[in-house]
């Protein structure tokens, strides 16, 4: 079914069917209504893609995101989806794999498909990389702060998290607390390990670097984590995990040690991913709405695309307790 044939039945113009559906149209009432019942006895549907190719855009919104069936990301994914929909647009979702070559491919990859604006997840690649990959359409990075024209970027209070975590092991009484880290060339894991530095030093708590380990964000690094702890035999009572996958790898591996959550030790992880209330038991951990941080980089992207100044306002990390964290043992 063509634009032609609606506004043959309608009896009027193709141009004004067009102006019509784009919203642009000066009409009488009397003609918009025949459109519209034309439109609905047909089963007319516009094609989107075509509407905005006539007026110089694909439509289209291009997503870096690093691990399409990470838990994290997926949640963020959806409230992307969901918004750009809603607003007329499709989501075009690529992997970077936490890989500089592969997150280049899938940006350049993007930009071949004509796409009107990138959101960028994370990513390794430098600020400066991203800058000169993505000078040519408007631009979006969450989780860190690249900065540039037609390039906006936001991300989360994850210093004030990552204290808000360790404070909470420390008011139950804990001091031997172990923090899981992510890889430090991510801007929040850095945040992260100075927010749990901050509350140690707050309460006047050394820094035992024994207590600190590396690791990758994911279930299966936070368990080899927790045997890298017990190998050094440095004792500790409580762990914060900087994401809640590690946390989920850490409560594991603690149990093939036969070490009880939270009886022999408390864990409190980040981020309150919906797998965290359902856990054995259920996880202590701090929330950043991830679905809505999807949601308002959408929103910010297609303030971009009209021109606009976007304006991005997360909520301020908040506690969530559960049962994998009690008051340490006297």
């Amino acid at each position: 079914m063509t634009l032609e044939q609606v506004a043959q039945r309608a009896g009027v113009s193709p141009s004004t069917v067009s102006r019509i559906l784009n919203g642009t149209a000066i009409v009488s009432d009397a003609k918009k209504a025949a459109v519209d019942e034309a439109i609905r006895t047909l089963g007319f549907r516009p094609n989107p893609v075509a509407r905005g190719l006539a007026g110089g855009r694909t439509m289209s919104v291009g997503v870096v995101t690093q691990r399409i069936a990470s838990p994290f990301y997926g949640e963020a994914l959806s409230g992307i989806e969901v918004a750009l929909e809603a607003a007329g647009y499709v989501p075009l979702f690529v992997s970077g794999n936490w890989n500089e070559v592969d997150e280049r491919k899938a940006i350049e990859s993007l930009l071949s498909r004509r796409v009107d604006g990138v959101i960028v997840l994370a990513g390794r690649l430098s600020n400066s990389d991203l800058k000169s990959l993505l000078s040519s359409v408007p631009s979006l990075v969450v989780g860190r702060q690249p900065s540039g024209s037609g390039l906006f970027s936001f991300s989360f209070d994850n210093r004030a998290g990552a204290r808000l975590a360790t404070q909470h092991l420390i008011d139950l009484g804990h001091r031997r607390i172990a923090l899981l880290q992510g890889d430090l060339i991510h801007e929040d894991a850095i945040e992260r390990q100075s927010g749990y530095l901050d509350a140690l030093s707050a309460a006047g708590i050394t820094v035992d670097p024994r207590l600190i380990v590396q690791s990758d964000y994911t279930e299966a690094g936070g368990m080899l984590a927790v045997s890298h702890l017990l190998e050094r035999e440095a004792g500790f009572s409580a762990i914060f995990s900087s994401n809640d996958q590690m946390a989920y790898g850490a409560m594991l591996g603690l149990s093939r040690r036969n070490l009880r959550v939270p009886d022999d030790v408390s864990v409190v992880g980040f981020d309150d991913l919906t797998m965290s209330r359902y856990t054995m038991p259920p996880l202590t951990t701090v929330r950043q709405s991830v679905y809505e941080t999807g949601t308002q980089a959408a929103t910010a992207m297609l303030a971009l695309l009209q021109g606009a100044q976007p304006q991005v306002s997360l909520p301020a990390p908040e506690l969530v307790l559960r049962e994998s964290a009690r008051r340490a043992a006297r």
